[in-house]
C-alpha cells in the first residue's frame, strides 16, 4: 500500500537522541519515549544528528531500533524513521539493512557526507537505496552533508520512491521552494527541523517539523503545531518564543551533550555520548540547569 509523505511527516516528528549505557553504547530509551508520548509526540526519528547516527557503528543500530520502534508503536501507534545517512551508497546500505527488522515506516537520507559529489552522483546514491523498497524522505542538512539544491529537489520529488523532504537549513527561500514544488504531489510531506523557524515554516505550507529541542521540552512543540493547525495565531507566538528561550542552552554547550546532560538530570536519559563527543562537564550541566529553571513546566518528567 501507498505511504502518503503528508500524513507521515504531519505533526511533532521526535529526532530521538540514542540513550547510552556507555560511550557509544545504545541502551534501552523506555522512560524517555514513555514520557515522548505523555507530553503527545506523534513520531520518532532515529539515528540523525541528536541520535548521534553517524558516530555509531552499524553492528550497534539493529537492537536499538527494533526495541525503540516497538516501544513508541505500542504507546502511541505512531510511525517510525530511521537515518541511515552514510559517506557512501555501500554503507547507506548496509545502515538500512541493519535496522530492517525494526520495519521502518519509511529511511531518511541525506546526500552522501564527506566528499562533494555532481547531482547525478547525488541522485543515483537515492536512487540505489530507493530500490530496496522502502519509502524515502530526503534530508536538506547542508552543515553535514551535500546541500539540495533546487534542481535536485524537483529531481527527487520525480521519483515516486521518495514521499518527502525535511529540511533543516534555516533557508526559508528554499524551503518556499520546496512546499511549492511538493504540491505537484498529493502524497508528498514537507518537515522542518530549523527550531527558531518551526512557526514560519508552518506559515509556508510545511507539514510537520523535526525540532532536536523536543527531545527535553515536547509539549510547546505540540502546542505550536496544533495553535498553528486551529488558528491560534498568539498561542503559536508564543510556543515558538518558549522554544527559541530553550534552544539558549546551545549558547552553553552545542547539540547533543547538552540536551542529554539535562535529560539526565530528569532521569529520562544517560549523559553518555558517542566518541569523540564528550559529555558537558560539571560546571556545564550547572550552567544548564540554571539556565532552563524558569522553564520548568516545559520540560519532560519521568512517568
Amino acid at each position: 500500500m501507498p505511504v502518503d509523505g503528508k500524513q507521515l511527516l504531519a505533526g511533532v516528528m521526535i529526532p530521538l537522541v540514542t540513550p547510552m549505557s556507555a560511550p557509544g553504547q545504545p541502551t534501552d530509551a523506555d522512560d524517555l519515549l514513555d514520557a515522548l508520548a505523555a507530553a503527545g509526540a506523534r513520531s520518532l526519528m532515529l539515528f540523525g544528528s541528536n541520535g548521534e547516527g553517524p558516530l555509531l557503528p552499524i553492528s550497534a543500530l539493529a537492537e536499538f531500533a527494533g526495541k525503540a520502534a516497538a516501544r513508541w508503536r505500542e504507546l502511541t501507534g505512531g510511525p517510525v524513521l530511521c537515518n541511515v545517512t552514510a559517506a557512501g551508497t555501500a554503507e547507506a546500505l548496509e545502515r538500512a539493512a541493519a535496522v530492517a527488522d525494526a520495519r521502518p515506516d519509511a529511511l531518511v537520507l541525506s546526500p552522501p557526507i564527506y566528499f562533494h559529489h555532481r547531482d547525478d552522483e547525488i541522485v543515483s546514491h537515492y536512487a540505489a537505496v530507493g530500490e530496496l523498497g522502502v519509502p524515502l524522505v530526503a534530508y536538506n542538512a547542508p552543515r553535514y552533508s551535500n546541500p539540495l539544491s533546487p534542481a535536485l529537489i524537483d529531481v527527487l520529488i520525480g521519483m515516486p520512491q521518495v514521499i518527502g523532504i525535511k529540511d533543516s537549513s534555516g533557508d526559508l527561500d528554499l524551503l518556499s521552494h520546496i512546499v511549492s514544488a511538493a504540491r505537484r504531489r498529493s502524497d508528498f510531506g514537507v518537515s522542518q527541523g530549523a527550531e527558531t523557524q518551526l512557526l514560519a515554516a508552518l506559515r509556508l505550507g510545511a507539514d510537520g517539523i523535526v525540532p532536536g529541542i523536543a527531545n527535553l521540552a515536547a509539549r510547546p512543540a505540540v502546542e505550536l503545531v496544533a495553535a498553528h493547525a486551529a488558528g491560534r495565531a498568539s498561542d503559536a507566538v508564543e510556543a515558538q518564543r518558549v522554544i527559541d528561550r530553550l534552544v539558549q542552552l546551545h549558547s552553553i554547550r552545542p547539540g547533543v551533550p547538552a540536551i542529554k546532560a539535562v535529560l539526565a538530570d530528569r532521569k529520562l536519559c544517560p549523559p553518555y555520548v558517542a566518541a569523540p563527543l564528550l559529555p558537558c562537564t560539571e560546571a556545564e550541566r550547572r550552567d544548564l540547569i540554571a539556565l532552563l529553571s524558569n522553564e520548568e513546566p516545559q520540560l519532560l518528567t519521568r512517568r
